[in-house]
């Protein structure tokens, strides 16, 4: 089965009771995908998720927009000496202003605590994660991204959609993708912000899904989407996880 999850932000404790419902490690044959997002704006800012990403197998993180402004400042937890006081400008500064107001306080407090060697597995593990993933689930084709596809035509490859096309983008509910050829499957966007309706439960459009659940929000829980089935899952507001 393969199953997709987005925009954890900390939400650790809601990413597990999803997969226990399932039955997630109940054979190798499961899959899981992230798109996006795991990290900053709860709990320990996402860094027990990615040390847990380290070590699966089975489970791929899609670059969110948080993961890539993680990146974006991964000076901040090099060893800093002369040469690195240096090489601060005013392009860091603005960088790390973006992402601290972003949420990024909890993480990198978190992070801080971790050592070095931990640190730099996950950013090299963060480098690697590619911005979109394409698979095929009972003769249906669906794109995988954090943000959508900016500045779309239908005659634009996919390696010429640059980095903030692929994880900054919030299509709205008429954009068209091509439907007829794949499903784009995304996150980002707070299904909430599109209308009250939408509040906790995923978007189906004819040409692309929002599973982004508001996570980040204190009121909003992810769900988990199961390709094989079309099942939806979702934390209610008793803790239970429901089945649609």
């Amino acid at each position: 089965m393969i199953y997709l999850t987005s925009d954890l932000h900390g939400r650790m404790d809601c990413l597990m009771k999803l997969l226990d419902r399932v039955h997630f490690y109940d054979s190798e044959d499961n899959w899981l995908y992230i798109l996006g997002d795991v990290i900053d704006r709860n709990n320990q800012g996402g860094v027990d998720i990615l040390k847990w990403l380290l070590v699966q197998p089975n489970v791929q993180l899609i670059l969110g927009n948080h993961e890539h402004m993680m990146l974006s400042n991964q000076w901040l937890f090099e060893e800093i000496n002369d040469d690195s006081i240096g090489s601060f400008d005013a392009k860091n500064i603005d960088l790390l202003r973006r992402w601290k107001s972003n949420g990024a306080g909890c993480t990198i407090n978190a992070l801080s605590k971790e050592t070095p060697e931990t640190r730099q597995d996950i950013l090299e593990y963060l480098d690697e994660c590619p911005t979109v993933e394409s698979v095929c689930v009972n003769d249906r084709n669906y794109l995988l991204v954090h943000g959508g596809l900016g500045d779309y035509s239908p005659s634009k490859k996919l390696i010429e959609y640059t980095t903030h096309e692929l994880l900054w983008e919030r299509p709205k509910l008429d954009t068209q993708y091509d439907p007829s050829n794949f499903t784009v499957i995304l996150g980002h966007t707070p299904t909430c912000f599109y209308s009250e309706q939408y509040k906790n439960r995923m978007i189906k459009t004819d040409s692309w899904w929002n599973i982004d659940t508001g996570a980040a929000m204190p009121d909003g829980r992810p769900m988990l989407l199961c390709l094989d089935t079309l099942k939806e899952y979702y934390i209610e507001d008793n803790g239970e996880v429901v089945e649609i």
